[in-house]
């Protein structure tokens, strides 16, 4: 049964990255309404929009399955894990939550601020599966995370760039929801003729928002790889795993500035999602690390 459960979760794994992926897709092409006012069917004349709402839909009702069939395995074979079962129901609760604000987008007009965070939401059930998938194949053990000790402060960074990236993630799905991608032309202010003006509409806000976010979420994601190389040299899960992380920041603020000077090129858009679903499910797996490294300290206090 391992067996199977391993193929299983590499299986829902690639059906969640294509559900994230899928779901920014609609977003770039503005594809929400092509199967028009109706879910789960859809109707409509034959256009790109409704192939690509329809197979967004097809593809999110294979992963919905695949994930609830990993889930309930997963509590049964794999329970005696210490997050296997909490990770279990996170995975399939948070992938039905994103499925139902789907729907609602379809069938009731809701608010740009409202839909930006379908792909928050897809993002932590991917984390979850992912994690499970992990757990599964008992990666800590081949990395010797099961003996690591996370001291407390870089705990807390962790704790807190997580929830913080989830807000990222919410104010660049909001440049898309707000079609405000090319509200500024210039990388990295706005206009790079005037860089500290103030006079900008409310997309150039929210896309200047967003870069300043991820600016800080890039030189903090720095600030703790070379903490991370300082105190944790012999440490291989916490070095080459969080080196790896730092490469994916790296790269996902190449790709937003590319997003620019490409005038939204799709491809280099789906990527710019792509890496920042990557980095956030390396991201939760230190979580989990530090979670176990927080009960170790109170199981020998």
């Amino acid at each position: 049964m391992i067996k199977f459960l391993k193929r299983l979760s590499i299986i829902a794994t690639v059906c969640m990255v294509f559900v994230l992926i899928g779901g920014a897709l609609v977003t770039k092409t503005d594809s929400g309404m092509g199967c028009g006012a109706n879910w789960p069917f859809c109707e409509g004349a034959l256009s790109s929009q409704l192939i690509i709402e329809l197979s967004h839909r097809l593809v999110s009702g294979i992963a919905g399955i695949v994930v609830l069939v990993l889930s309930i395995l997963s509590w049964k074979y794999i329970g005696h894990i210490r997050e296997a079962k909490f990770l279990s129901f996170i995975s399939i609760f948070f992938l039905v939550l994103q499925g139902l604000i789907g729907a609602a987008a379809v069938l009731w007009s809701q608010s740009d601020f409202v839909l930006a965070l379908h792909f928050g939401i897809s993002l932590i059930s991917y984390a979850a599966v992912f994690l499970l998938t992990l757990l599964i194949y008992e990666v800590d053990h081949k990395f010797d995370a099961d003996s690591l000790v996370i001291d407390k402060g870089l705990r807390k960074h962790l704790y807190s760039l997580t929830v913080y990236i989830l807000f990222v993630v919410y104010t660049g799905a909001l440049v898309r929801h707000i079609d405000s991608s090319l509200a500024c032309g210039s990388w990295p202010f706005c206009d790079n003729n005037t860089p500290f003006s103030f006079d900008m509409h409310l997309g150039q806000w929210v896309q200047m928002g967003h870069r300043f976010a991820a600016g800080i979420a890039f030189i903090w994601t720095v600030y703790l790889f070379f903490k991370i190389r300082k105190d944790y040299p012999n440490s291989r899960v916490m070095y080459l795993g969080w080196g790896t992380a730092t490469t994916l920041m790296v790269a996902q603020v190449i790709f937003g500035a590319l997003i620019i000077f490409t005038f939204v090129n799709l491809v280099i858009a789906l990527f710019h999602a792509l890496v920042i679903t990557v980095y956030f499910g390396l991201l939760c797996y230190f979580i989990l690390l530090c979670s176990r490294s927080a009960a170790f300290e109170r199981k020998k206090s």
